[in-house]
């Protein structure tokens, strides 16, 4: 994660344009373009209440992941 921002929102919000822009078309792409495994930024978010939703393909705050 040495070249993706530490804070946790700048984080989400440039994880989510990403996939969102269809730079990469998963998670796994993405990390593995940056170095780093999808559990270890799901977990480093989940301690900030966000939670990865595979079927929107985006991090979202805890309570509207449905």
């Amino acid at each position: 994660m040495d070249y993706l921002p530490k804070d946790p929102h700048i984080l989400v919000s440039s994880i989510n344009m990403l996939l969102r822009d269809e730079e990469f078309d998963s998670l796994e792409s993405l990390c593995n373009s940056f170095d780093c495994k999808p559990n270890d930024i799901k977990n480093y978010l989940a301690k900030y209440d966000f939670v990865y939703s595979a079927e929107q393909k985006q991090f979202r705050p805890v309570g509207y992941n449905a």
